[in-house]
C-alpha cells in the first residue's frame, strides 16, 4: 500500500472517531439536562440517534436469531448423534481384599537379666548370634559363691556326722529320741544352706531359657552388675506374631461368619520393600477389649519363620483375601454430589432418576454395591453427564458382563 493512501486512511479514521466522540458527548450532556447546541439542532441530533439505535437493534435481533437457530440445530444434531449406553449391575464372584497396617513381633521376646550381683567375668555370646536352650551366655565372677558353697557343704557334712552318731547312741539308750530329732533338724538346715549356696553359684552362669537370637549387648566384660540388671534381650523368631487393628464392623462380620473366614480367608503379609512373605499365616488370637479411642480391636496372625527372615519390630501390611459373591457396577457409571455417590437409573418409561448408592469395597474400576441397587435395575453407563433428572432418553443396552470388561476409568 502507498504511503499517501495509508496517511489519508488514518486521517479519515481519526476524523470519524472524533465525530463519534463529539456526538456521544453532546448526547451525554443533553441527557444530563445540558444543551451545548441550539434547540433546533439538538432535535435533529436526537432524531438521528434514535433512528440509528432502532436500526442497530433490528440488526442485533436478526444476528442473534440466526445465531440461536444455528446452534439450536447443532445441539439437536449433537443429541441425536449421542448414544446413551445403559447396563445393569452384575452379580459375580470376586476376591475381596482388606488391608491393615501391622506390627511384627517374636512369639517370645525377653530381657536377659543378672540373677546375682558381681563383676561380669565373661560374655560367651555375640550380638546377633543364635543360641540353644541351656547355653551359657554370661558368667559373673563366682569366687565368693564358690567359697560360700564349700563352707556350707562342710557344715552340712558336720551336721550329718553328728546326726549319725546321735542315732547310734539312741540304739543303746544313751540319748533320748528328742536329741536324735534335734540333730536331724540341724542336718536338714545345713543341707538347705548348702543347696542355697549351690543355687547362688549356679546363678552366676546366665543361661538361655530357649532357642533364640541374641540382641545388642548392654554390658561389657568387667562391668559391675547388680541383680536384675538387663544384660541383653533374647528373641525366639521361629514363629512370628503379626498384630493389626480392625474396625468394629469388620470384627462383627468376622465373628458372624467365623468358620467361613477361617476356611476360606487367605492372609498375605507384604513387607516394607513391597515383597510378599512366602509363608501362609492364620488368625491366632483376638484381643479381649476394644480400643475406646479409635474403636478398633487387635487381631493376631501367626506366621512360621523357618528362614528367620522376619525379626521382632518389623512392620508391614496384612492383606486378607476372601471370595465373595457380590453385586458389581463400573465406577464410570457413578457420580458424586456432596460427598455422596449416585447413579442414573432408567425406568420402564425411559425416564431417568438419580439414586443414592453405598458400596462396601472398591476394586479396580469397580464398586461392590452395599445398598441402593438390585440386579434388575438399568443404570446409565455412557452419558452420565448428558442426562438430567426426569429426562426421557433413548438408550442402547449393554450386557453387564461386557460393561465390566476393560474398565479403565475411575469414579467421576
Amino acid at each position: 500500500m502507498k504511503p499517501t493512501v495509508l496517511v489519508m486512511r488514518r486521517v479519515v479514521v481519526i476524523l470519524i472517531l472524533v465525530a463519534a466522540l463529539a456526538i456521544g458527548g453532546v448526547l451525554g450532556l443533553s441527557a444530563m439536562g445540558i444543551d451545548v447546541l441550539p434547540p433546533r439542532q439538538m432535535r435533529h441530533i436526537h432524531a438521528s440517534a434514535a433512528y440509528s439505535g432502532m436500526k442497530a437493534r433490528q440488526v442485533k435481533a436478526f444476528i442473534v436469531g440466526k445465531y440461536e437457530s444455528y446452534f439450536h440445530k447443532e445441539e439437536e444434531s449433537h443429541h441425536e448423534a449421542t448414544k446413551i449406553l445403559v447396563t445393569s449391575p452384575a452379580m459375580q464372584n470376586v476376591i475381596i481384599t482388606d488391608s491393615f497396617v501391622c506390627q511384627i513381633r517374636s512369639q517370645r521376646h525377653i530381657e536377659v537379666r543378672a540373677l546375682e550381683p558381681g563383676y561380669l567375668n565373661k560374655i560367651e555370646v555375640k550380638e546377633g548370634q543364635s543360641v540353644k536352650a541351656g547355653q551359657v551366655m554370661f558368667r559373673i565372677l563366682p569366687v565368693l559363691y564358690a567359697a560360700k558353697l564349700n563352707a556350707e557343704a562342710a557344715e552340712a557334712q558336720l551336721a550329718r556326722l553328728k546326726f549319725l552318731q546321735t542315732k547310734k547312741l539312741r540304739s543303746t539308750n544313751v540319748v533320748s529320741d528328742q536329741e536324735v530329732k534335734l540333730f536331724e533338724a540341724e542336718l536338714a538346715k545345713a543341707d538347705a544352706k548348702k543347696d542355697l549356696a549351690k543355687a547362688e553359684l549356679n546363678f552366676t552362669e546366665v543361661r538361655a531359657p530357649f532357642d533364640g537370637i541374641v540382641d545388642r549387648l548392654l554390658e561389657r566384660e568387667g562391668s559391675l552388675v547388680d541383680d536384675g540388671d538387663v544384660l541383653t534381650t533374647l528373641a525366639d523368631n521361629s514363629v512370628m506374631w503379626v498384630y493389626f487393628n480392625v474396625p468394629e464392623r469388620y470384627y462383627l462380620d468376622y465373628m458372624a461368619n467365623k468358620k467361613h473366614h477361617e476356611k476360606e480367608d487367605r492372609l498375605e503379609l507384604v513387607l516394607a520393600n513391597g515383597q510378599t512373605f512366602p509363608q501362609t499365616g492364620k488368625i491366632g488370637a483376638i484381643e479381649a477389649d476394644f480400643n475406646n479411642e479409635n474403636g478398633n480391636i487387635k487381631f493376631r496372625a501367626d506366621y512360621p519363620n523357618p528362614d528367620i527372615l522376619l525379626r521382632h519390630g518389623q512392620t508391614g501390611t496384612i492383606k486378607i483375601h476372601r471370595p465373595l459373591k457380590a453385586l458389581l457396577i463400573p465406577q464410570r457409571a457413578t457420580f458424586e454430589r456432596l460427598d455422596k455417590l449416585y447413579v442414573w437409573v432408567v425406568g420402564e418409561d425411559h425416564v431417568v432418576h438419580q439414586r443414592l448408592i453405598t458400596y462396601s469395597h472398591e476394586l479396580e474400576d469397580v464398586f461392590v454395591i452395599d445398598s441402593g441397587l438390585k440386579p434388575s435395575d438399568k443404570i446409565v453407563l455412557e452419558g452420565v453427564r448428558e442426562v438430567e433428572e426426569g429426562g426421557k432418553v433413548e438408550y442402547e443396552f449393554v450386557k453387564p458382563e461386557e460393561a465390566l470388561k476393560h474398565q479403565k476409568f475411575r469414579a467421576e
